[in-house]
């Protein structure tokens, strides 16, 4: 029984801890790369990295990334 509630706590505070630092970021721009160029300069005011979750080209491009610290 003292390990299950072990186990409940350690996986409570590690979503905790992980949804904390979670945040996403987009851009909307005519080219890849002025989109990325947005989206690392989001992340460097935020003193985080990135890793890009989406991107779309149509008559513009739309990307989405995620924020790491």
């Amino acid at each position: 029984m003292k390990n299950i509630k072990t186990f409940v706590v350690v996986a409570a505070l590690a979503l905790i801890s992980s949804s904390s630092f979670a945040q996403t970021v987009t851009a909307t721009v005519s080219t890849l790369d002025g989109a990325e160029a947005q989206i690392a300069a989001k992340a460097k005011l935020a003193g985080a990295g990135y890793s890009i979750t989406e991107a779309y080209a149509g008559n513009q491009v739309h990307m989405t990334a995620r924020l790491t610290k």
